[in-house]
């Protein structure tokens, strides 16, 4: 009997032993290093502050991930390196670029949210004649297809009955679009962030910008694998920004001054530009809406073939 209750006690320690072991590994299980989409264009706060402060680097190596850094700009090779899994964050990435990946099938879900401008996206010409949506027909008109920009240019038409059928547009980039307006082969150019400012600042006529046509929505992306794999990955990042947007809100001098030592522009240019901005994490039922607006947008100029429902794009639905 004793050797029968010593048995049973050894198995019990060993079993106890091997839950336990297999507790610490999970509770233990982290990636070694995370990498982070980098951009700063036309005016991203966030992302030029957390790397000045080294942020993800205090909070993610508080749990020894190391952090790395991506400055990929555009939001299809962004999408393309999180599906290939050298990427892992998406810090700062339009809801077009989520949208257009998810309904390809790739494995893409917003965490939160990190900004909405529609006043930072604006149409400038030389031409000051031109000032409502008719006077755009047969314009050639230039800007990055796919984006904020392309939507509030498609918005802005369709306030006057009108598509881009009725105008010449040409899909370049933004620094393109705007050489193209000051050399004289674009009628109107569609720019963002500083290029619009100091579109505005050389005399250039301000045609619209996109409030209350476009909600200009950038968020924070991640695929479901790794999130599923590592679910802490989304406390450490909300606790990071929380942190960011502490010092914007307790610090606004000196995030002035890092702002425009980073981007190269005077403190009044980014004083005026930051007020376009709203960098509010917190996912609401109104960018919820905002995001299928841009989804229906997306479908309705052939930009993905079928009709697409946002909500799946949350890792927490609302």
């Amino acid at each position: 009997m004793k050797k029968i209750t010593s048995l049973l006690l050894v198995l019990t320690l060993a079993v106890s032993a091997t839950f336990t072991g297999c507790s610490k590994k999970e509770s233990a299980s982290a990636p070694e290093k995370v990498t982070f989409t980098y951009v700063t264009a036309p005016l991203n706060v966030p992302s030029i502050i957390e790397k000045d402060k080294s942020i993800f680097a205090d909070v993610f190596g508080k749990e020894s991930i190391s952090v790395a850094y991506s400055e990929i700009t555009s939001g299809a090779e962004q999408t393309q390196a999180l599906a290939s899994g050298d990427i892992q964050v998406l810090y700062a990435v339009g809801a077009t670029s989520v949208i257009l990946a998810a309904a390809n099938g790739s494995d893409i879900k917003v965490t939160n949210m990190y900004s909405r401008s529609p006043k930072a996206f604006c149409l400038y010409a030389a031409d000051d004649s031109i000032s409502t949506p008719e006077d755009l027909r047969g314009k050639t008109i230039a800007g990055p297809a796919g984006t904020n920009l392309h939507e509030l240019l498609v918005s802005y038409l369709a306030t006057a009955d009108m598509t881009l059928a009725d105008v010449n547009y040409v899909n370049m980039s933004i620094p393109d679009a705007q050489a193209g307006l000051e050399g004289g082969s674009v009628d109107v150019a569609l720019l963002a962030g500083a290029t619009a400012y100091n579109a505005e600042s050389a005399g250039y006529h301000l045609v619209t910008d996109g409030e209350g046509l476009i909600n200009a929505i950038i968020c924070v992306a991640v695929s479901e694998s790794f999130y599923n794999r590592y679910p802490e990955i989304t406390d450490l990042l909300n606790a990071s920004q929380d942190q960011i947007l502490s010092f914007m809100n307790e610090n606004h001098d000196e995030t002035m001054d890092i702002v425009a030592a980073s981007l190269d522009l005077d403190r009044a240019a980014v004083e005026e530009m930051y007020t376009y901005y709203n960098f509010d994490t917190t996912l609401s039922d109104s960018d919820i809406a905002g995001f299928q607006a841009t989804a229906d947008f997306m479908y309705e100029n052939d930009m993905i073939e079928e009709p697409f429902d946002v909500n799946t794009l949350f890792l927490q639905s609302k």
